[in-house]
């Protein structure tokens, strides 16, 4: 890897850092000054049950697109004249 290239990916990482450290600190701030708020079991199982429905979703929908790249199922159509 050249210099230039890898002084930019490092950049790339800082500012990638910089901001999800930015999003946490306000995260933190505004779950801070609801005060004091409770889940009920409820509310945990809706939760644990959406993500994981989201956790599925993307590895399926991922595990989808690595087989029809491997089999070929992207590629153009080839015309044999």
């Amino acid at each position: 890897m050249s210099g230039k290239k890898a002084a930019s990916t490092w950049v790339a990482v800082g500012i990638a850092l910089a901001a999800v450290t930015a999003v946490a600190v306000l995260i933190a701030r505004f779950w801070s000054s609801t005060g004091a708020s409770e889940i009920s079991f409820a509310g945990w199982l809706a939760m644990a049950l959406g993500i994981l429905a989201t956790l599925a979703l993307g590895i399926g929908l991922m595990s989808l697109v690595f087989i029809s790249s491997r089999r070929g199922y992207d590629e153009g159509p080839h015309r044999d004249r």
